[in-house]
């Protein structure tokens, strides 16, 4: 067992100072109430009962909180179960109104503690348990005195997961859900991406939430004091090798955090992470899906994959139809709103940027719960703020119809590494590279997984003060000589650039694994570096999820990597950027370049990494270009219906 806290340290340090210095640069804006606001509130009357026990199939005892309207009609229910505590109920910070604001609008709300988390009994196992208790957990809500039997559900991040959950066991109570900020599938995209491990979310994450949580209920004190210590030095327990042995956890304690050591134990899309998938049961979800999410979020990707696999394969035809979602300038609980905890640039946006989760959910659920034919849009409807223009468009399929495919080159005289080479983006109707002698087309860089590249912003969780998401200026970093540097000529023209991204790489490296990263910039006349979407190939991975195979040193390779959506306008005078390297830490764990991870091992070694880029290696990023014709028409507000 080692510390390698000095390598974690040190590079969280870079990072967090960097973030520190644009924190201090944003404007405080103009002045908002605080969340949440009195108004809106519907006529009834709301009454709360604590602590309610339902028995799920196996026995074990689920409590909630029922709020219940003064009414003498039998209502709706809408349902939230939670991980985070039903007192809190996800309405910090600035996120969604409270349980007795939905219930005055005549519904019964019932806020429930999953199993092992707060009130209820049980065991907590993340995602075990929440497909058959989300099922039991509907039908008895269904059945409450004062229930006319329809329930919908809503919530946020594993919140959404339980919603997910419940609906790929159909129970047919269920007529709705809304969520927020969750993924399609818990390997890829939550705690693995693309081969790497999602270091910068997982660990904080259960350490300050699920695992200390779960101490607090089965009252293990020594548990939650450690954990409870440990929220304050994530940065040094982030740099701990191996970590499969960080002490906070307990690797050597079943009860502390069982899953987290599961979870490095299956660094492969194997069974394991089968059980718990949602991709691989969209054809059992039979209800519309109103969904929420951010470019800056960690599940944004899983979130798009969500809405476009219930659109084929849902299990009925109103499923299949009415999917909508709502993509904004937002990180994973930074949605906007004056007291949001979200980055400077995007905080500064105004109330343009404010998420209107709490009015959408609300027609949705008074749609489809209660018959009301309200004007809400239900779908296939995609609405996305464009970064940039900071306006919302809409859409009926994602990718958005209309977008085409642009190319644009990589090319340099060899010397690309850092903002200050030479490295450039050549787009269409530039002509094509030609034929150039053996080894003078590439660019190369030494990759030190002890000294990795600080992450700066990107899609990670859960809050830009603590983790690597959000929107920042990244003009200090491309000084590394590890970062290859490509940017375009000043642009002319406007440039909509709306939906995924793919980084074509031809490369090769010394080492039998390693990773490359990408990074898409909007380059401001001042000099400032905006990233707008990022990705991550681990090289072993690229054939296959579930069957990884080493590369050979020396040899050269196609890479295709997954740069997540965004939807952004480059503004006539600004240019196109793509940032090349092998780290992206503490976002993702740091390859150590020896076939082994850090998962397992604390050896690493050094790897000159190769980039080509000529006439037969023609690595590229592909952009979906939106023409300016077919943007359709653009509002200044966020969607009303």
């Amino acid at each position: 067992m080692a510390d390698q806290g000095g390598r974690g340290g040190a590079a969280a340090v870079l990072c967090l100072g960097v973030v520190s210095l644009a924190a201090g640069l944003g404007s405080a804006g103009p002045a908002r109430a605080a969340w949440p606001p009195s108004e809106g509130r519907g006529a009834c009357k709301v009454e709360k009962t604590s602590n309610v026990p339902a028995t799920m199939r196996d026995g074990v005892v689920l409590r909630a909180d029922v709020y219940r309207p003064a009414t003498d009609q039998k209502v709706p229910v809408i349902l939230m179960r939670t991980q985070y505590g039903k007192d809190a109920a996800q309405v910090q910070p600035s996120r969604f109104q409270t349980p007795d604001w939905y219930a005055s609008h005549c519904y019964i709300v019932v806020v429930q503690d999953i199993r092992g988390q707060g009130a209820s009994n049980g065991i907590f196992y993340e995602y075990a348990h929440d497909r058959d208790d989300g099922y039991d957990t509907v039908e008895w809500a269904a059945r409450l005195p004062g229930s006319n039997g329809r329930v919908g559900m809503y919530g946020s991040s594993y919140v959404g997961a339980t919603q997910w959950l419940a609906s790929t066991a159909a129970p047919p109570s269920l007529k709705a859900i809304v969520p927020s900020n969750t993924a399609s599938d818990y390997y890829q995209g939550w705690t693995y991406e693309d081969g790497a491990f999602r270091l910068a979310f997982i660990e904080p994450w259960m350490d300050e939430t699920i695992a200390r949580t779960a101490a607090i209920n089965r009252q293990d004190g020594a548990s939650e004091a450690a954990l409870t210590e440990a929220t304050h030095q994530m940065a040094r327990w982030m740099g701990f090798t191996p970590y499969d042995r960080v002490p906070v956890f307990g690797p050597d304690d079943p009860a502390r955090a069982p899953y987290f050591f599961d979870a490095l134990k299956h660094p492969t899309d194997d069974a394991y992470w089968r059980a718990f998938s949602i991709e691989r049961r969209w054809d059992k979800v039979a209800v519309p899906v109103l969904a929420f999410d951010g470019w800056y979020d960690a599940f944004l990707d899983g979130a798009l994959r969500n809405f476009n696999g219930v659109q084929a394969h849902g299990a009925t035809a109103e499923a299949r139809t009415d999917q909508r979602i709502v993509i904004g300038p937002w990180e994973h609980i930074g949605w906007g709103r004056p007291d949001s905890v979200v980055s400077p640039r995007l905080h500064d946006l105004g109330e343009v940027a404010d998420s209107p989760v709490n009015e959408l959910t609300l027609m949705w659920f008074d749609h489809f719960l209660k018959g009301e034919d309200n004007g809400v849009a239900t779908g296939p409807r995609v609405d996305y703020f464009v970064m940039g223009e900071s306006r919302w468009h809409r859409a009926a399929a994602w990718p958005v119809p209309g977008t085409v495919s642009e190319t644009w080159r990589l090319a340099s005289d060899g010397h690309a590494a850092s903002v200050m080479g030479d490295g450039r983006l050549e787009g269409p109707g530039t002509p094509a590279p030609g034929a150039v002698a053996a080894g003078q087309a590439s660019d190369a860089y030494v990759y030190d997984p002890a000294n990795p590249v600080p992450s700066l912003g990107g899609h990670s969780c859960c809050s830009w003060t603590s983790g690597p998401q959000g929107q920042f200026d990244q003009s200090g970093l491309e000084q590394r000589a590890d970062i290859l540097v490509y940017s375009s000529a000043v642009l002319t023209q406007p440039l909509e650039v709306v939906g995924p991204i793919t980084v074509v790489l031809y490369a090769r490296s010394t080492a039998p694994d390693t990773d490359f990263t990408a990074k898409l910039v909007d380059v401001f006349p001042d000099g400032r570096a905006i990233n707008l979407a990022n990705g991550i190939q681990r090289a072993s991975y690229r054939q296959s999820l579930t069957q990884p195979t080493p590369i050979v040193p020396g040899q050269v390779y196609r890479y295709e990597i997954h740069v997540w959506p965004t939807a952004n306008l480059f503004k006539a005078g600004h240019r196109l950027r793509l940032e090349i390297s092998s780290s992206d830490y503490p976002q993702f764990d740091p390859n150590p370049n020896t076939g082994a991870t850090l998962a397992t091992t604390t050896r690493t070694v050094k790897a000159t990494q190769t980039i080509l880029h000529d006439a037969s290696h023609p690595s590229a990023l592909i952009l979906p270009v939106l023409p300016a014709d077919r943007a359709g028409e653009a509002e200044d507000h966020p969607p009303r219906r």
